[in-house]
């Protein structure tokens, strides 16, 4: 363990950062001196000043942090503020990992006494090189509370995406936004189906169709093309007309664009002011018309989709009587709910946007589908929830020892004799010694004998932060003495149930 003094941090490469500070302002101060010379409206160097002023803020933000500890707390500066955090004040030290695109970053969370959080801005990692040196200085601020104030937990609690103590805000911000699309494209089902069937039912202009009425009606002009382009994946297409008549150019489909040839007589179909359709002799495009059945599928698409964060939403809510890093049920079998759900909800408000109700056949279809989810997000609502050690045991097979073998998904977590290197992923049961196999089964072929004459369990809890994130995070974790080495057994609650009652089963009796 680290003997900690004192610990002061501050960023590593600070002079990298203090040139690029200097770059920022450099690039940012010959905008502004552009800018005010110019004196025109902005143009995009004035656009990347104000880019290189924000950068500069930020690097400066960076260069500027400093965390130290002493006998009477931590002390915290930035850019913007100095906070002082007397030992007495802390609850707590934990290890944040923070989600990245490519690698986690990992940082300092601490817990107050009042229950608020605070992220240090150093010590942190966002590499496998940098760990070990980040893991150093935090067990070294974690030396200093224990020395001068009181600990809440013994271990290092371990703070991630799928522990309790990772707020719902993200989530919470998704769903909104979510419900927020569905609501607006509910909304605007009515216009599509009205807009959708004045197009239908429009009829050729006459001569003696007012002017205003005119956009309501079906006016053609005759055109010759001149050149098509078509784009490649998501490139727009387009008809080129001669001469710029009676238009310069058309936005059409790929492969609207590739059914016509320079030099081809057609007909231009106006309604409400736009080119709707373009007749040839061998080949005819029609504008796609967003239809009430398309916007109402989106609709449900949105609200279903807004259906999983609110699920993330609602598991930390059910787990907020957890301690902060242990591990939270999966949200998948809401997943599965919905995907579900989708299966009969989408066809019905595709084919009855306006009125899905409105028939004997629509309403046994949605009274069938309600009765379906209402049962898919029961059992998911069981299938997540939180299970205690006192629970699993409950749910054993009463003691019996099977005489076949039985291979049960369990893993040790740390390096042992018997689990050299971590390569096991079972435990078999049954007919011989209980052993670590690196194979579901059948067979004992690699197994490695567990020495259950000097393990004895201490503990089981549910999975933590700390225990890693390659864990099931329905599986209990045994805590085991190893002649002395403390030793990680991790399964399912009712396999560890079992695991543990042969390993009892089998140790020596005084």
């Amino acid at each position: 363990m680290t003997d900690a003094g004192e610990v002061n941090r501050r960023p590593l490469r600070r002079r990298a950062l203090w040139c690029l500070v200097a770059l920022g302002a450099a690039g940012a101060g010959l905008a502004a001196v552009r800018a005010v010379h110019v004196g025109g409206p902005l143009d995009v160097w004035v656009a990347v000043g104000l880019l290189l002023a924000l950068l500069c803020l930020v690097l400066l933000h960076a260069a500027t942090a400093q965390v130290s500890a002493d006998a009477r707390g931590l002390r915290v500066r930035t850019l913007l503020r100095r906070r002082n955090m007397p030992w007495p004040d802390i609850a707590d030290l934990r290890m944040y990992i923070q989600r990245g695109r490519n690698q986690d970053v990992y940082r300092v969370s601490v817990l107050m006494r009042d229950g608020r959080t605070r992220r240090l801005p150093l010590p942190l990692s966002g590499s496998s090189d940098d760990r070990a040196g980040f893991e150093a200085k935090l067990d070294a601020l974690r030396t200093l509370h224990r020395r001068h104030g009181a600990p809440e937990t013994s271990h290092l609690p371990v703070i991630s995406s799928r522990t309790a103590g990772r707020g719902p805000a993200v989530a919470s911000v998704l769903c909104a936004l979510l419900l927020a699309g569905a609501g607006l494209a509910a909304w605007s089902v009515p216009n599509a189906a009205s807009e959708e069937q004045a197009w239908m039912s429009a009829v050729p202009c006459t001569a003696g169709t007012p002017a205003a009425e005119r956009g309501e009606c079906l006016s053609t002009r005759s055109a010759v093309i001149e050149r098509t382009e078509a784009g490649r994946g998501r490139q727009s297409s387009r008809l080129y007309f001669a001469d710029g008549r009676p238009l310069e150019r058309l936005g059409v489909s790929q492969e609207g664009a590739r059914g016509f040839d320079p030099g081809d007589n057609v007909e231009l179909t106006f309604w409400r002011g736009r080119v709707r359709e373009v007749a040839a002799e061998h080949h005819v495009w029609r504008e796609h018309f967003t239809g009430a059945g398309d916007v109402a599928v989106i609709a449900a698409g949105c609200a279903l989709a807004a259906g999983y964060p609110g699920a993330l939403v609602l598991l930390r809510r059910r787990g907020r009587r957890l301690p902060d890093d242990e591990v939270l049920p999966s949200a998948l079998p809401f997943a599965g709910a919905l995907a579900g759900t989708a299966v009969w909800l989408l066809p019905l408000c595709y084919l009855h946007p306006l009125d899905p109700l409105g028939t004997p056949a629509t309403l046994a279809w949605t009274a069938s589908g309600a009765l379906a989810t209402v049962g898919m997000f029961a059992w998911a609502w069981h299938a997540t929830r939180v299970r205690t050690p006192g629970d699993a045991a409950e749910t054993g097979d009463g003691g019996s020892l099977e005489k076949a073998d039985r291979f049960l998904a369990a893993r040790f977590l740390e390096h042992t004799d018997y689990n050299p290197n971590g390569f096991g992923t079972h435990v078999v049961l049954g007919d011989g010694p209980p052993a670590v196999t690196p194979h579901p089964g059948p067979g004992r072929f690699a197994a490695r004998r567990i020495p259950v004459e000097r393990l004895t369990v201490t503990n089981v809890r549910r999975a933590r932060g700390s225990d890693g994130d390659t864990l099931h995070r329905s599986w209990h974790v045994a805590e085991l003495d190893d002649a002395g080495e403390p030793v990680r057994l991790a399964a399912a609650p009712a396999d560890l149930t079992r695991i543990i009652r042969e390993l009892d089963a089998g140790r020596p009796r005084p």
